[in-house]
Protein backbone atom coordinates (compact mmCIF):
# COMPACT_ATOMS: atom_id res chain seq x y z
CA UNK A 1 0.00 0.00 0.00
CA UNK A 2 1.18 3.47 0.10
CA UNK A 3 1.86 5.67 2.88
CA UNK A 4 4.16 8.82 4.10
CA UNK A 5 7.00 7.70 5.44
CA UNK A 6 9.04 9.79 7.79
CA UNK A 7 12.97 8.97 6.70
CA UNK A 8 14.81 12.28 7.56
CA UNK A 9 13.06 15.32 10.13
CA UNK A 10 12.26 18.36 8.19
CA UNK A 11 12.79 16.78 5.20
CA UNK A 12 10.11 16.08 2.65
CA UNK A 13 8.17 12.93 3.74
CA UNK A 14 8.06 9.85 1.34
CA UNK A 15 5.55 8.50 -0.45
CA UNK A 16 6.35 4.66 -0.25
CA UNK A 17 5.13 1.40 -1.05
CA UNK A 18 4.81 -0.16 2.67
CA UNK A 19 3.43 -3.54 4.00
CA UNK A 20 0.12 -3.48 4.56
CA UNK A 21 -1.24 -4.00 8.08
CA UNK A 22 -2.83 -6.89 9.70
CA UNK A 23 -5.40 -6.62 12.82
CA UNK A 24 -4.06 -8.12 16.29
CA UNK A 25 -6.56 -9.92 17.81
CA UNK A 26 -7.80 -6.98 19.48
CA UNK A 27 -7.74 -4.58 16.49
CA UNK A 28 -9.23 -3.82 13.40
CA UNK A 29 -7.60 -2.44 10.14
CA UNK A 30 -9.70 0.07 8.42
CA UNK A 31 -9.31 1.70 4.57
CA UNK A 32 -8.54 5.10 5.51
CA UNK A 33 -11.02 7.30 3.30
CA UNK A 34 -9.79 10.61 4.88
CA UNK A 35 -7.36 12.13 7.18
CA UNK A 36 -6.68 15.25 8.36
CA UNK A 37 -3.33 17.44 7.94
CA UNK A 38 -2.63 18.62 11.96
CA UNK A 39 -0.17 20.68 13.18
CA UNK A 40 1.14 18.12 15.17
CA UNK A 41 2.30 16.24 12.38
CA UNK A 42 4.11 19.06 11.49
CA UNK A 43 6.02 18.90 15.09
CA UNK A 44 6.46 15.19 13.91
CA UNK A 45 8.08 16.09 11.04
CA UNK A 46 9.94 18.12 13.17
CA UNK A 47 11.42 15.83 15.30
CA UNK A 48 9.91 18.23 18.18
CA UNK A 49 8.52 16.43 21.40
CA UNK A 50 11.19 14.11 22.44
CA UNK A 51 10.87 16.11 26.08
CA UNK A 52 7.54 14.53 26.28
CA UNK A 53 8.32 11.21 24.53
CA UNK A 54 5.99 11.53 21.52
CA UNK A 55 9.31 11.37 18.91
CA UNK A 56 8.46 9.69 16.17
CA UNK A 57 11.26 6.85 14.61
CA UNK A 58 12.66 7.62 11.58
CA UNK A 59 10.92 5.46 8.93
CA UNK A 60 7.69 6.06 10.75
CA UNK A 61 4.66 6.52 9.04
CA UNK A 62 3.03 9.61 9.79
CA UNK A 63 -1.14 10.70 10.84
CA UNK A 64 -3.57 10.70 13.00
CA UNK A 65 -7.13 12.19 11.67
CA UNK A 66 -8.43 9.32 10.18
CA UNK A 67 -11.60 8.13 9.25
CA UNK A 68 -12.54 4.65 7.40
CA UNK A 69 -14.14 1.77 6.94
CA UNK A 70 -13.36 -1.34 8.52
CA UNK A 71 -11.87 -4.00 6.05
CA UNK A 72 -10.60 -6.37 8.64
CA UNK A 73 -11.68 -7.15 12.29
CA UNK A 74 -9.32 -9.50 14.99
CA UNK A 75 -11.12 -12.77 16.77
CA UNK A 76 -11.21 -10.78 19.91
CA UNK A 77 -13.35 -7.47 18.15
CA UNK A 78 -16.81 -7.83 19.45
CA UNK A 79 -18.24 -4.45 18.73
CA UNK A 80 -17.31 -3.99 15.13
CA UNK A 81 -17.87 -5.30 11.82
CA UNK A 82 -16.40 -5.15 8.63
CA UNK A 83 -18.25 -2.29 6.43
CA UNK A 84 -18.26 -0.24 9.43
CA UNK A 85 -17.91 3.60 8.99
CA UNK A 86 -15.55 4.79 11.92
CA UNK A 87 -13.45 7.71 13.05
CA UNK A 88 -10.19 7.00 15.42
CA UNK A 89 -8.95 9.06 17.86
CA UNK A 90 -4.58 9.46 18.13
CA UNK A 91 -5.34 8.88 21.64
CA UNK A 92 -5.22 5.19 21.56
CA UNK A 93 -5.67 3.80 25.31
CA UNK A 94 -5.95 0.29 26.55
CA UNK A 95 -9.19 0.02 28.09
CA UNK A 96 -7.44 -1.47 31.47
CA UNK A 97 -5.55 0.89 33.58
CA UNK A 98 -7.35 2.87 36.34
CA UNK A 99 -7.60 6.31 34.24
CA UNK A 100 -9.34 4.44 31.23
CA UNK A 101 -11.60 2.44 34.19
CA UNK A 102 -12.54 6.31 35.52
CA UNK A 103 -13.49 7.27 32.22
CA UNK A 104 -10.64 9.23 31.14
CA UNK A 105 -8.96 7.06 28.62
CA UNK A 106 -8.02 10.41 26.75
CA UNK A 107 -5.25 10.61 29.65
CA UNK A 108 -4.26 6.73 29.81
CA UNK A 109 -1.57 5.65 31.44
CA UNK A 110 -0.04 3.41 28.76
CA UNK A 111 -1.41 5.51 25.93
CA UNK A 112 -0.22 5.50 22.52
CA UNK A 113 -0.37 8.45 20.46
CA UNK A 114 -1.47 7.25 16.82
CA UNK A 115 1.18 8.04 14.48
CA UNK A 116 3.86 9.49 16.58
CA UNK A 117 4.89 6.18 18.55
CA UNK A 118 6.11 3.29 16.93
CA UNK A 119 3.48 0.09 17.65
CA UNK A 120 1.12 2.14 15.89
CA UNK A 121 1.93 3.57 12.23
CA UNK A 122 -0.29 6.14 10.94
CA UNK A 123 -2.84 7.32 8.80
CA UNK A 124 -1.42 9.11 6.13
CA UNK A 125 -1.45 5.67 4.22
CA UNK A 126 -4.25 3.08 2.29
CA UNK A 127 -5.09 1.70 5.79
CA UNK A 128 -4.50 1.84 9.18
CA UNK A 129 -4.23 -0.85 12.19
CA UNK A 130 -6.28 -0.05 15.12
CA UNK A 131 -5.32 -1.90 18.82
CA UNK A 132 -7.99 -2.38 21.13
CA UNK A 133 -10.35 -1.56 18.74
CA UNK A 134 -13.67 -2.38 20.89
CA UNK A 135 -12.02 0.56 23.31
CA UNK A 136 -10.63 2.79 20.64
CA UNK A 137 -13.22 2.96 17.40
CA UNK A 138 -15.64 5.12 17.09
CA UNK A 139 -18.38 4.56 14.80
CA UNK A 140 -20.18 6.86 12.51
CA UNK A 141 -23.74 6.86 11.53
CA UNK A 142 -24.75 6.43 8.21
CA UNK A 143 -24.50 9.29 5.84
CA UNK A 144 -22.29 11.06 7.19
CA UNK A 145 -18.93 12.69 5.11
CA UNK A 146 -15.20 11.00 6.05
CA UNK A 147 -14.34 14.37 4.95
CA UNK A 148 -15.77 16.10 7.63
CA UNK A 149 -15.28 13.40 10.26
CA UNK A 150 -11.75 13.37 10.15
CA UNK A 151 -11.24 16.44 12.29
CA UNK A 152 -12.85 14.26 15.14
CA UNK A 153 -9.30 11.92 15.47
CA UNK A 154 -7.70 15.14 16.48
CA UNK A 155 -8.39 18.96 16.37
CA UNK A 156 -12.04 19.43 16.53
CA UNK A 157 -12.35 16.27 19.46
CA UNK A 158 -9.80 17.96 21.53
CA UNK A 159 -11.25 21.40 21.34
CA UNK A 160 -15.12 19.93 22.00
CA UNK A 161 -13.24 18.41 25.15
CA UNK A 162 -11.56 21.99 25.67
CA UNK A 163 -13.98 24.00 25.53
CA UNK A 164 -16.94 22.02 26.80
CA UNK A 165 -15.70 19.49 29.44
CA UNK A 166 -12.60 21.09 31.00
CA UNK A 167 -13.79 24.69 30.58
CA UNK A 168 -16.46 26.28 33.32
CA UNK A 169 -18.40 28.64 31.29
CA UNK A 170 -22.06 29.80 30.75
CA UNK A 171 -23.82 30.75 27.59
CA UNK A 172 -23.37 34.76 27.30
CA UNK A 173 -19.49 34.39 28.71
CA UNK A 174 -16.64 36.42 27.10
CA UNK A 175 -13.95 33.32 25.46
CA UNK A 176 -10.77 33.88 24.49
CA UNK A 177 -9.31 31.84 21.64
CA UNK A 178 -5.14 32.71 20.32
CA UNK A 179 -3.80 31.36 17.55
CA UNK A 180 -6.70 30.09 14.16
CA UNK A 181 -5.22 27.00 12.86
CA UNK A 182 -7.29 24.01 12.82
CA UNK A 183 -7.73 23.75 16.73
CA UNK A 184 -8.20 27.35 17.63
CA UNK A 185 -11.33 27.58 14.54
CA UNK A 186 -12.37 24.17 16.03
CA UNK A 187 -12.53 26.01 19.59
CA UNK A 188 -14.23 29.22 18.17
CA UNK A 189 -17.11 27.34 16.42
CA UNK A 190 -17.71 24.98 19.22
CA UNK A 191 -17.27 27.98 21.77
CA UNK A 192 -20.15 30.26 19.76
CA UNK A 193 -22.54 27.45 19.40
CA UNK A 194 -23.24 26.46 22.82
CA UNK A 195 -23.22 30.24 23.71
CA UNK A 196 -20.58 31.92 24.25
CA UNK A 197 -19.22 35.45 23.06
CA UNK A 198 -15.69 34.73 21.65
CA UNK A 199 -12.96 36.88 20.51
CA UNK A 200 -10.63 35.33 18.18
CA UNK A 201 -6.69 36.36 18.18
CA UNK A 202 -4.35 35.36 15.17
CA UNK A 203 -1.64 37.29 12.99
CA UNK A 204 -3.72 36.59 10.21
CA UNK A 205 -6.76 39.09 8.96
CA UNK A 206 -7.97 35.84 6.38
CA UNK A 207 -7.78 33.63 9.50
CA UNK A 208 -9.69 36.04 11.46
CA UNK A 209 -12.33 36.25 9.23
CA UNK A 210 -12.70 32.60 8.92
CA UNK A 211 -13.15 32.96 12.44
CA UNK A 212 -15.86 35.67 11.98
CA UNK A 213 -17.62 33.14 9.57
CA UNK A 214 -17.66 30.64 12.41
CA UNK A 215 -19.02 32.79 15.27
CA UNK A 216 -16.64 35.27 16.51
CA UNK A 217 -18.28 38.02 17.45
CA UNK A 218 -14.82 40.00 17.76
CA UNK A 219 -11.53 39.72 16.48
CA UNK A 220 -7.58 41.21 17.77
CA UNK A 221 -4.96 40.90 14.84
CA UNK A 222 -1.69 40.70 17.31
CA UNK A 223 0.54 41.71 14.59
CA UNK A 224 -1.36 45.07 14.97
CA UNK A 225 -1.80 45.29 18.33
CA UNK A 226 0.83 46.76 21.01
CA UNK A 227 -0.52 44.67 23.99
CA UNK A 228 -3.16 41.85 23.20
CA UNK A 229 -4.17 41.15 26.65
CA UNK A 230 -5.33 44.91 26.88
CA UNK A 231 -6.94 45.22 23.80
CA UNK A 232 -8.89 41.94 25.15
CA UNK A 233 -9.71 43.52 28.42
CA UNK A 234 -11.20 46.52 26.59
CA UNK A 235 -13.31 44.39 24.22
CA UNK A 236 -14.68 42.26 27.43
CA UNK A 237 -14.69 44.56 30.00
CA UNK A 238 -12.46 43.47 32.13
CA UNK A 239 -11.18 39.98 30.94
CA UNK A 240 -12.91 36.81 29.62
CA UNK A 241 -13.89 34.24 31.97
CA UNK A 242 -12.29 31.56 29.52
CA UNK A 243 -9.59 31.79 27.70
CA UNK A 244 -7.94 29.08 25.17
CA UNK A 245 -4.42 28.70 23.59
CA UNK A 246 -4.91 26.87 20.86
CA UNK A 247 -1.00 27.63 19.61
CA UNK A 248 1.35 26.50 22.41
CA UNK A 249 3.95 28.83 21.78
CA UNK A 250 4.87 31.38 24.87
CA UNK A 251 3.66 33.97 23.71
CA UNK A 252 -0.26 33.02 22.72
CA UNK A 253 0.17 31.14 26.37
CA UNK A 254 0.93 34.03 28.26
CA UNK A 255 -1.18 36.92 26.44
CA UNK A 256 -3.97 33.85 27.20
CA UNK A 257 -3.42 33.92 30.80
CA UNK A 258 -3.66 37.96 30.79
CA UNK A 259 -6.65 38.46 29.36
CA UNK A 260 -8.78 36.66 31.94
CA UNK A 261 -11.14 38.41 34.51
CA UNK A 262 -10.52 37.51 37.80
CA UNK A 263 -11.63 34.06 39.06
CA UNK A 264 -11.06 33.67 35.52
CA UNK A 265 -9.89 30.35 33.75
CA UNK A 266 -7.35 29.50 30.90
CA UNK A 267 -7.47 26.60 29.00
CA UNK A 268 -3.93 25.34 27.28
CA UNK A 269 -4.98 23.07 24.41
CA UNK A 270 -1.62 23.60 22.49
CA UNK A 271 1.74 21.57 22.89
CA UNK A 272 5.14 23.87 22.72
CA UNK A 273 7.69 23.79 20.22
CA UNK A 274 11.62 23.23 20.26
CA UNK A 275 12.00 27.21 21.75
CA UNK A 276 9.65 26.14 25.20
CA UNK A 277 10.79 22.86 25.31
CA UNK A 278 7.53 22.03 27.68
CA UNK A 279 8.17 24.91 30.03
CA UNK A 280 6.47 28.59 29.75
CA UNK A 281 7.14 31.58 32.51
CA UNK A 282 4.13 32.62 33.66
CA UNK A 283 2.75 35.16 35.82
CA UNK A 284 2.09 33.41 39.04
CA UNK A 285 1.90 36.27 41.52
CA UNK A 286 -1.04 37.59 39.48
CA UNK A 287 -2.26 34.34 39.00
CA UNK A 288 -2.45 34.04 42.84
CA UNK A 289 -4.24 37.29 43.31
CA UNK A 290 -6.30 36.86 40.67
CA UNK A 291 -7.37 33.36 41.09
CA UNK A 292 -6.65 31.86 38.03
CA UNK A 293 -6.80 28.63 36.79
CA UNK A 294 -4.65 26.65 34.94
CA UNK A 295 -6.78 23.69 32.80
CA UNK A 296 -4.86 21.58 30.63
CA UNK A 297 -6.80 19.24 27.75
CA UNK A 298 -5.77 16.28 26.12
CA UNK A 299 -7.36 14.88 23.14
CA UNK A 300 -11.09 13.40 24.40
CA UNK A 301 -12.71 10.00 25.30
CA UNK A 302 -14.25 8.22 22.40
CA UNK A 303 -17.56 7.18 24.48
CA UNK A 304 -18.33 10.99 24.55
CA UNK A 305 -17.59 11.45 20.91
CA UNK A 306 -22.21 10.96 20.77
CA UNK A 307 -22.07 14.44 22.65
CA UNK A 308 -20.23 15.64 18.86
CA UNK A 309 -22.34 13.71 16.82
CA UNK A 310 -25.66 14.76 18.30
CA UNK A 311 -24.60 18.19 17.84
CA UNK A 312 -23.90 17.74 14.31
CA UNK A 313 -27.08 15.68 13.67
CA UNK A 314 -29.10 18.49 15.06
CA UNK A 315 -27.03 20.84 12.54
CA UNK A 316 -25.76 22.73 15.96
CA UNK A 317 -22.25 22.22 14.76
CA UNK A 318 -20.47 21.52 11.74
CA UNK A 319 -16.77 19.58 11.66
CA UNK A 320 -16.63 20.29 7.71
CA UNK A 321 -17.12 24.36 8.50
CA UNK A 322 -13.80 23.76 9.32
CA UNK A 323 -11.78 21.66 6.44
CA UNK A 324 -9.76 24.47 4.36
CA UNK A 325 -9.43 21.78 1.25
CA UNK A 326 -9.02 18.39 0.32
CA UNK A 327 -5.63 17.02 -1.48
CA UNK A 328 -4.02 13.72 -2.23
CA UNK A 329 -1.36 11.98 -0.21
CA UNK A 330 0.99 13.23 -2.48
CA UNK A 331 0.40 16.88 -1.57
CA UNK A 332 1.24 15.89 2.06
CA UNK A 333 4.76 16.76 1.67
CA UNK A 334 4.04 19.99 0.64
CA UNK A 335 1.19 21.07 3.27
CA UNK A 336 3.81 19.99 6.12
CA UNK A 337 5.98 22.32 4.81
CA UNK A 338 3.66 25.20 4.37
CA UNK A 339 2.89 25.42 8.16
CA UNK A 340 6.54 26.25 8.62
CA UNK A 341 4.89 29.70 7.93
CA UNK A 342 1.71 29.20 8.91
CA UNK A 343 -0.22 29.35 5.34
CA UNK A 344 -2.69 27.22 5.73
CA UNK A 345 -5.81 27.52 7.14
CA UNK A 346 -8.60 25.35 9.14
CA UNK A 347 -8.35 21.51 8.88
CA UNK A 348 -6.52 20.32 4.93
CA UNK A 349 -7.29 16.76 4.78
CA UNK A 350 -6.67 13.76 2.54
CA UNK A 351 -9.47 12.12 0.52
CA UNK A 352 -7.41 10.98 -2.29
CA UNK A 353 -4.74 7.55 -1.60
Amino acid sequence: MRAAVLREYGEPLRIEDVERPEPDPDGIVIETDACGICRSDWHAWQGDWDWIGAKPPTGHILGHEPAGTVIEVGEDVTRLSEGDSVAVPFTLSDGTCPECRNGHSNVCENLLPLGFADPVPGAFAEEVHVPAADQNAVTLPDGVSPVAMAGLGCRFVTAFHGVVHRADMDAGDWVAVHGCGGVGLSAVHIASAIGANVVAVDLDDEKLAKAEELGALETVNAAETDNVPRAIMGITDGGASVSVDALGIAETCQNSVSSLRRRGQHVQIGLTTKEERGSVELPTDAMVMKEIEFVGSFGMQPPRYDEILRMVESGTLDPSAVVSETVTLDDVPDRLAAMSDYETMGIPVVDTF
